[in-house]
This record gives structure tokens, sequence and C-alpha cells, in this order.
């Protein structure tokens, strides 16, 4: 591998599908006698090495194994554990937990419970739980309404917040049903809910929360500001940008690239160009796919 330059890495495996690269990786093993994530794993190094071994994964792997990564060892990294779990959908979260169980041998949800507590851990087992329903033709205003009082009465409305009435609309209810519920809310509160969530709760539970709230309202646009914020001072968070670029580049990527240019003011591409160097920023532009 060490003859192959990290361009020819870059441009054969940016430029592939997920399916693609792992024809690529079973071909590799037949003519090279050798595993093509190990090769990589000697050719290449930091940052570069973390996107394209990210790449030869699919996306629930990717999901899952950067999940199992913010729970290893000593300390959590709450914010990677907060980013997956309140942003994927019950679809992806229930593939995410079935790849979770092949590659590590355990549950999901017995790792979150043993690494989180308190209302925190609550709010991402209901998620985990995928309980979600399914969103349905009907439109059930009576219902809407009373999702949005409750919220009320749990928060705002009381002294202290009753968290688990929270926590059971926000981790059952469908996403479109959410979303009439939350301009109900507007309604009975001074605040909006995303407001009344920074009033109410604090830390873990507040980020999860907020975390929910945008992704119910816009996701690509929750990860188009995650890429923003990530990118605001000299140098790149370049682990929570390889993360979304990766785990989104075969999902909604291009609908990112919108919603970052109609509300940043320029693309994803420039402000990738102006925030990382060398053979990452490479990569990452060849993902990111075109400038807009």
């Amino acid at each position: 591998m060490k003859t192959v330059s990290n361009l020819t890495i870059i441009d054969i495996l940016t430029r592939r599908s997920c399916e693609q690269r792992r024809e690529i990786a079973f071909e590799y093993e037949r003519f090279a006698k050798k595993d093509l994530v190990s090769a990589l794993k000697g050719a290449l190094s930091g940052s570069l090495e973390a996107l394209i071994l990210g790449l030869m994964k699919s996306t629930a792997q990717y999901d899952a194994s950067e999940l199992k990564a913010s729970m290893k060892g000593l300390g959590t990294d709450e914010e990677t554990l907060i980013e997956i779990v309140c942003s994927r959908n019950n679809e992806e979260l229930a593939e995410i937990k079935r790849v979770y169980r092949d590659m590590f041998k355990k549950d999901l949800e017995k790792d979150v419970a043993g690494d989180t507590s308190g209302n925190f851990a609550k709010l991402l087992l209901a998620l985990v739980q995928t309980r979600r329903d399914e969103p349905s033709n009907v439109v059930d205003y009576e219902k809407i309404d009373e999702d949005a009082r409750a919220l009320y009465e749990a928060g705002v409305k009381r002294k202290g917040t009753d968290v688990v009435t929270w926590i059971e609309i926000m981790s059952q209810r469908s996403v479109p049903h959410l979303q009439k519920v939350f301009e109900r809310y507007k309604s009975y509160s001074p605040y909006d809910m995303k407001e009344s969530i920074r009033k109410e709760v604090k830390g873990d539970l507040e980020k999860s929360f907020l975390t929910l709230v945008e992704c119910f309202e816009n996701r690509q646009l929750y990860f188009a500001s995650r890429l923003n914020e990530a990118m605001k001072s000299k140098g790149a968070k370049e682990k929570v940008v390889t993360r979304i670029i990766v785990s989104r580049c075969e999902v909604d990527l291009i609908k990112i690239r919108t919603e970052f240019k109609k509300h940043f003011k320029r693309s994803l591409y420039q402000t990738i160009t102006e925030h990382t160097k060398g053979d990452y920023q490479k990569a990452l532009l060849s993902l990111c796919g075109g400038d807009d």
C-alpha cells in the first residue's frame, strides 16, 4: 500500500458508494492477499485516516462504532452520543441497534444505560427503544392540542419540570405530529419550545432536547449548523466535521449543503476550504461534491 499515494486513495474511495467500496475491499483482498482496511491503517494517519476508515463502513456501522467509541473507557463523549441518538430516525436507530449487536456483541441500550444517568439516560433510552409513531395521514387536532398543553403544563407553567412527560411526548410521537404540537404550543406558552427547554433544563438534557426539536423542525439545517459551529474558529473541530460528512454523505449531504448556503450565506465547500488543509481537506471536498 505504501506505493499508493494518498491522492489515489482519496480519489477512488471518496467517489464511490458504500456498496462499491465494499466490492473494492473484496477484490483488493483477493488480489493483494491482505485486508484493505489494515492496509489503509498502515498507509494513512490522523484525520484523513479516521475519515477514510469511516467510509469503509456502512452508515449504520459507522454510527454504531462512533457510539461505541463515545462510551469507551473513562468519561463519556456526550456530544457524540447526543448528536447520533437524537438526530437519527426510527428506521436508522433500529438498524444501528442491530449492527451494534453484530459488531460488539452487546446491546446498545445496555451500554447507554451503563454510561449515562438520570433524566439524560431516560431520554436517550426512550429514543433508542424506537417507539416513535409512524406518521399518519390523519391529523389529530385534539391530540395535538392535548400534547401541546401537556408540554406547557409539565414545564413553563409549573415550578420545576416534569421531565418524564416531555420525554414521553418527544420520544413517542411522529415527527409531523410534533411539528404541529410545537406550533400549537406557542398559543399556551409565552416562549417557543426551544426557549422553554433553555429555561427549564440544563446540561446534557438541555442539549438533547434542543437537538431533538431542531431535528424535528429541519434535520438538515441541524447538521448544517453543527458543521458551521465546528468550523467557526481558526482550525476546524475535525472530529465533528468528519463524523457529519461521513455519516450523512450517502443520506442527505446535498440537502445539508443547500441549508448551509441558505443560512450561512456561503457554501459548505468554501467553508471546508478555509478551515481545513492538506489531504484531509481534499477528501472532505471530494465528499462534499461541489461548490454551491
